[in-house]
């Protein structure tokens, strides 16, 4: 497939995705239920209010308490979806999910927005770039990073249906929408196209930069395979295994630390099976700022023009 076929139908928060997939799973599923840690309007849950407010519990700034209540919840059947920023649903909370959601392998839903670099303004304390990492280490926690609002839609019907601890990851800026809900499958790398020089592999916001990195690349002349890798665990090991056996080299972007995201996992997979060269494109073991996502992306090295320089590298390392 030719990459620059790929347009966007529109522009939309991925979070808002989150709210209209809780919606839906709502009205399919009368066990779904939201809880929220004091952000009901930044998580986009005013619809699911509205419809279920008996299945709508606010439990204030006490983001640990919400993560207990959730775990309670599973035991009575319900399928809790517990919601607030990245940084407060993993780091402040991170005893509790292992404990209580982790260990006991109880059906909740973490779902976090605000994830990463492009939450802006609100600055380092707020940007986590390290809960990938603390949730993939978790076992049994399945961890889920959407690209664009309907893939963030789809996934969170599609999480209410899969039995186990989730870790939904998603964001605030308005972002291209360029994927199809029905494409999307837990587990399963979505390809976007076939290529022998190198393989790329992105998640979350990153996949469209990468697309329109890929673009660039097959412009000159360079054959990219490009994956969408929304689902970080359980990782689809058959499709980068078959993509570098091919294609001998590989770029990883993600909106978090290289160290411990998508690039460790991939990068796993290619110690252990088919050792190539891989570049990052990633924040490299840093804290953010404040400022407007786009520009911190570019300050951080997670621009197109990375990931096109990234993948020149990786080529040259063959």
């Amino acid at each position: 497939m030719a990459l620059k076929d790929i347009q966007p139908t529109g522009n939309k928060d991925t979070r808002s995705g989150f709210g209209d997939g809780i919606v839906e799973a709502a009205r399919k599923n009368e066990n779904v239920v939201a809880l929220t840690a004091d952000l009901a309007g930044s998580m986009k849950l005013q619809q699911f209010m509205k419809e279920f407010p008996e299945r709508y519990i606010q439990c204030g700034i006490a983001e640990a308490n919400m993560i207990g209540m959730g775990a309670g919840l599973t035991i009575g059947g319900k399928i809790p979806f517990t919601t607030t920023f990245a940084n407060f649903s993993t780091g402040r909370v991170y005893d509790q999910i292992r404990q209580s959601v982790a260990y006991s392998n109880k059906n909740v839903k973490i779902c976090a927005s605000h994830a990463g670099l492009t939450l802006g303004e609100d600055g380092a304390t707020h940007q986590i770039l390290e809960d990938i990492g603390l949730m993939k280490m978790l076992p049994g926690m399945t961890v889920i990073v959407p690209c664009d609002y309907a893939q963030t839609k789809a996934a969170t019907m599609a999480i209410a249906e899969y039995e186990g601890p989730v870790y939904l990851r998603f964001g605030r800026p308005v972002w291209p929408i360029f994927t199809k809900e029905e494409d999307f499958v837990i587990g399963k790398a979505q390809q976007f196209s076939e290529g022998s020089d190198v393989s790329i592999f992105a998640c979350g916001h990153m996949v469209w930069y990468a697309i329109q990195a890929g673009i660039i690349l097959q412009e000159k002349g360079i054959s990219v395979d490009l994956y969408n890798i929304h689902t970080i665990k359980p990782l689809d090991e058959e499709a980068i295994i078959k993509s570098i056996s091919k294609t001998k080299c590989a770029v990883t972007a993600e909106e978090h630390n290289i160290i411990g995201g998508l690039g460790d996992a991939v990068a796993q997979v290619a110690a252990k099976n088919n050792p190539v060269p891989i570049e990052y494109v990633g924040t490299k073991d840093t804290f953010g700022e404040s400022g407007k996502p786009v520009e911190l992306l570019k300050k951080y090295g997670l621009d197109v023009a990375d990931i096109v320089a990234a993948a020149e590298k990786a080529i040259a390392r063959k």
